[in-house]
């Protein structure tokens, strides 16, 4: 991979268009993703990176809705009136404690570069273009909340690139159910009246080691995981009520039922023995494993390997490509891909603080670029054939 975008003239005259066109953007696509970078904002709070990618938009001829569909950090910005119906997802929110540990920056950045590469063909394609702000990928269903509301139907094809440490074509997500766990019990003082006491970290404990049981008997292709963010108020206090997040993944929607009835009856074993009540709340609808379309990503990684990228990383490096999103979700009703572009990174790898380092800078810059311009081209090759 090239340190430095592709200079060299593409074949035909609508390749070599794109790359001017994006070529033309990089230094302000550079600083919208830096931008966003050092100012990191959680799920359904994005409100200046919503404003910085519709300003963005808007400066480049782009009709721009904000507030989109009534959610204050959604945005939806169209150019052009064609029949034919490009849909490019920009997400720009960030991780509790980790800013931007998993590119979204750059996500917005290759987003916008390649909306306002395909604009240039509306009139002459009879396109039209929308990239689409969605807030709250990070286990907020942004996407699957905007499509209930009308986003997203009847595009010809939706597209996005994410980054990771290594170039990985295919996205094969899982499935996963996120929730919020309580337990309620009754507090007391833990050494004069203990056994006026109900404890509710007890509960937790007893969940957790169930679960740990349970992980020997799991089919492959499935993950439990959570932390407990409330544990007590302290340590003389026998504690009355504890929380926790909790995701459960599996290959497939369907598989993924199966085990959250698994995964409810060992939390259910902590309420039992503790004498506890518990509540189980999903924290949004159920990601969707992804369905892609073929066809489109074949385009993908033509253009992509014209400019430069490697898609033969060990297949060690390069399993971003199996972590969740809400964009499965939107794959599953119109046709979709969400590639992953590499930052040459590895062993530093999303969700950490290291990856999060790497989203700045050159190789992030190089990614705007290529993703972008492959975007942009493997649109424009698709709606041609």
């Amino acid at each position: 991979m090239s340190a430095e975008p592709a200079t060299t003239t593409p074949p035909n005259v609508q390749h070599h268009r794109v790359l001017k066109a994006v070529n033309a953007q990089h230094q302000d696509l550079i600083r919208l993703s830096e931008t966003l970078h050092a100012n990191p904002e959680l799920g359904w709070q994005e409100h200046r990176a919503a404003a910085w990618t519709a300003d963005y938009l808007a400066l480049h001829g782009f009709d721009v809705e904000r507030g989109y569909l009534g959610f204050p950090t959604a945005i939806r910005a169209v150019f052009g009136t064609g029949s034919r119906r490009i849909g490019l997802m920009a997400e720009y929110d960030a991780l509790p404690g980790l800013g931007h540990a998993c590119g979204h920056n750059i996500i917005t950045a290759i987003s916008c570069g390649a909306a306002v590469a395909l604009a240039e063909f509306a009139a002459e394609r009879d396109l039209t273009v929308e990239l689409y702000g969605t807030p709250a990928e990070e286990g907020g269903g942004g996407k699957i909340e905007l499509f209930k509301k009308g986003a997203f139907h009847g595009l010809d094809l939706a597209m996005m690139a994410h980054p990771s440490p290594v170039d990985s074509a295919e996205a094969r997500p899982y499935a996963v159910a996120h929730n919020h766990v309580e337990y309620r019990g009754k507090s007391a003082h833990a050494a004069a009246y203990p056994d006026q006491g109900v404890n509710a970290n007890d509960a937790f404990i007893v969940a957790q080691v169930a679960l740990g049981l349970l992980r020997q008997q799991l089919p492959a292709g499935t993950r439990v995981h959570g932390i407990q963010t409330r544990g007590g108020e302290a340590p003389n206090a026998i504690p009355e009520r504890t929380e926790g997040r909790w995701y459960v993944r599996a290959e497939t929607l369907a598989q993924l039922g199966t085990l959250e009835e698994r995964v409810h009856r060992c939390f259910q074993a902590g309420a039992l023995a503790s004498g506890c009540e518990l509540s189980v709340t999903p924290e949004s609808e159920p990601y969707s494993e992804f369905r892609t379309d073929l066809r489109a990503l074949e385009l993908y990684v033509r253009h992509a390997e014209a400019l430069g990228r490697d898609f033969n990383a060990p297949p060690e490096q390069a399993t971003m490509n199996r972590a969740s999103t809400d964009m499965g979700n939107v794959s599953q009703v119109v046709p979709a891909i969400h590639p992953y572009i590499g930052l040459g990174c590895f062993p530093a790898a999303n969700h950490q603080p290291e990856f999060a380092a790497h989203c700045v800078g050159g190789a992030a810059n190089l990614a705007i670029h290529d993703g972008a311009a492959a975007l942009a081209l493997t649109a424009l090759d698709y709606l041609a054939t």
